[in-house]
């Protein structure tokens, strides 16, 4: 429990070994690749923006795409079937050998080869048929049908000299780590230098010949807690300089402290309970692990969706600092989101469920034990919550105690997220909860209940062949009203097959010291948040406190000269997300509220919310 706080350290930015300026992030759980075609943690994906370049950069004021990335600019022809991109010239490696678009082509037909690269990225590159540099400065893209997410394609470029030792099979094993002192090779405004999987500390070096300026910091340390609490009390004594995903009752008690400033930034995200819907093995498609029969009936798990009091949720697990959800595609974007009917939206009534449930034919026996429907004992549903998070294990927590209300039985078994990750891909259990960030584009959040994601990015196992068919359509769709209206055909059918049950849209906390470092925007701006955001322009923006100045001239950036440097808030209004069609057409989904878009897929491991 968090308890108290000490005295606060002096101000001044943290300077070791002879005047090196280190900023210090804390978090609760470790990169699970340093790997760009393997990781599917927050923290990797945060990191990897650090080691590398992409083609296209993103405006922190609405993440909308700009010509900040390796592209300088792009084209599309009117068919939407070719895209071409022109690539800055004179960028180099972190070795000194140079970028160019070469290495951006071998990139993507990486991910067009398929393999583990295409698991991870391969989305972006749907109908993409021809990935070429006709010379140094040029990438063209071929296309049989239009892409509606170009020109998106955050996929980290990666530098062929040194991958093209790498094969398919080694890929899938390949730490990506430094060795024997060597830093990896990037091209991005941070050399990674020490730092394993897994591991409690990750180091990266500043590089003072990065193509837009060097970093106004030497290092930027990651330091992994086993706990929320211990992560702000090394805040408080100076050990730290930032810390993530702070606990609301954390920021509260952070608001009047001196040298810190502690806010929320609402999250475009979902948190959910998944079931095991039917794990199969993908090659022969037979049936595989030991998944509860009745899961595999969406009449079963939309029963469960009335059991589960999400108001309970918020206050107890959430400390208030949510809202109670329901679709996984949250209200923040407006529009592009479709609506529950009022009778059928998920509201906590048990009784309901219990109609639902004996109408699936699950009645109870005597003793109010539930049945399968053959009249056979229910058995036990087996729970998995993330250890590291307390959130996680509350959540499980209530679900269990709500199950037994409906004469279910559950236990429940803690344990780590890379840990979880193995036992969801192996189909060994009944139900998880973990979450999601949902991109500005709700292309890739859709594509990961697809069919072709399972044994990869689909956790609930789910396949539905008219879900997939919408899903192709809505990828190509040029007009964006059709578009919209495909996508929220979409979310209706997953909805109605509750193969996750949304328990909330959470808000994400941060603290500060901002008695040390200056200049952090948030993003989207105003209403976001200041870091794990797209792109790495808070890296390069943030400065000794003593040297903020007017941060360049970053009107809303935190630490600015005569500005306060405590204070608790939440996110401001009138931001919206961006999300993007095919032909350069753009649908704008109103964000009340702010928000943090993350690049990255699964949310993190942690207390995301």
């Amino acid at each position: 429990m968090f308890l108290g706080l000490p005295a606060m350290a002096p101000a001044a930015a943290e300077e070791a070994d002879g005047g090196t300026v280190t900023f210090t992030v804390a978090m609760d759980n470790e990169v699970d690749s340093f790997n760009p075609f393997l990781g599917i943690e927050a923290e990797s994906y945060e990191m990897w923006a650090l080691m590398y370049d992409y083609l296209i950069g993103y405006s922190m004021q609405d993440m909308s795409p700009e010509p900040t990335g390796l592209a300088e600019d792009w084209d599309s022809s009117d068919d939407g079937l070719t895209w071409t991109f022109d690539i800055r010239d004179g960028i180099t490696w972190s070795d000194g050998e140079p970028l160019t678009a070469r290495d951006i082509a071998y990139t993507f037909n990486r991910v067009l080869d398929g393999g583990p690269e295409a698991q991870t990225w391969g989305s972006y590159l749907t109908s993409v048929t021809k990935i070429t540099a006709p010379d140094d400065e040029t990438v063209v893209l071929e296309l049989s049908k239009p892409n509606a997410v170009l020109p998106l394609l955050p996929i980290p470029i990666i530098p062929e000299h040194v991958w093209s030792d790498v094969s398919e099979d080694q890929v899938k094993s390949y730490a990506n780590e430094p060795e024997g002192g060597t830093p990896v090779v990037g091209s991005g405004p941070f050399r990674l230098v020490e730092g394993t999987a897994g591991g409690s500390t990750a180091r990266f070096e500043a590089r003072d010949d990065y193509w837009k300026g060097s970093p106004h910091v030497d290092e930027v340390v990651y330091r992994v807690f086993k706990s929320k609490d211990s992560a702000v009390q090394a805040l408080i004594k100076g050990e730290v300089d930032y810390v993530e995903d702070v606990p609301a009752l954390q920021v509260k008690a952070l608001e009047n402290q001196e040298g810190i400033t502690a806010h929320f930034g609402d999250s475009p995200g979902f948190d959910e309970i998944a079931f095991n819907v039917g794990a199969v093995d993908t090659e022969t498609g037979k049936p595989m692990g030991d998944g509860h029969e009745a899961l595999k009936d969406p009449a079963f798990r939309f029963a469960l969706g009335f059991a589960i009091d999400r108001e309970r949720i918020i206050e107890t697990a959430y400390q208030g600092a949510g809202e109670p959800g329901d679709s996984i595609i949250p209200p923040s974007y407006g529009d592009v989101r479709w609506e529950p009917p009022e009778d059928d939206r998920f509201t906590y009534d048990p009784e309901r469920a219990d109609e639902l449930l004996t109408e699936a034919g699950y009645g109870t026996d005597a003793s109010g034990n539930r049945l399968m429907p053959d009249g056979s004992d229910f058995g036990t549903l087996r729970l998995f919550a993330r250890g590291e998070s307390d959130t996680s294990v509350t959540v499980m927590d209530l679900f269990k105690e709500w199950l037994a209300d409906l004469g279910i039985k559950a236990e429940i078994t803690a344990m780590e997220s890379n840990k979880l990750t193995n036992v969801i891909l192996e189909g060994e259990f009944d139900a998880f909860e973990w979450g999601w960030y949902v991109e500005p584009d709700l292309d890739s959040m859709l594509s990961y209940l697809t069919c072709d994601q399972l044994g990869g990015w689909n956790d609930a196992w789910y396949c539905n062949e008219e879900y997939d068919r919408l899903y192709e359509e809505q990828n190509q769709a040029v007009d964006p009203e059709e578009r919209v209206e495909l996508m929220k055909e979409m979310q209706e059918i997953f909805y109605y097959d509750a193969a996750y049950l949304v328990t909330a849209y959470g808000a994400t906390g941060e603290a500060l010291r901002t008695d040390r470092f200056a200049c952090f925007q948030p993003q989207p701006d105003p209403g976001g948040i200041w870091l794990f955001q797209y792109g790495v322009a808070n890296y390069l923006n943030m400065r000794p406190a003593d040297e903020a100045g007017d941060c360049d001239g970053i009107q809303n950036a935190v630490g600015v000269a005569g500005t306060s440097t405590s204070s608790s808030s939440g996110g401001d209004e009138g931001s919206s997300p961006w999300v993007p069609v095919a032909g350069g057409v753009v649908v704008l989904a109103l964000l009340a509220g702010g928000g943090i878009w993350a690049f990255r897929r699964r949310a993190t491991a942690a207390e995301r919310e």
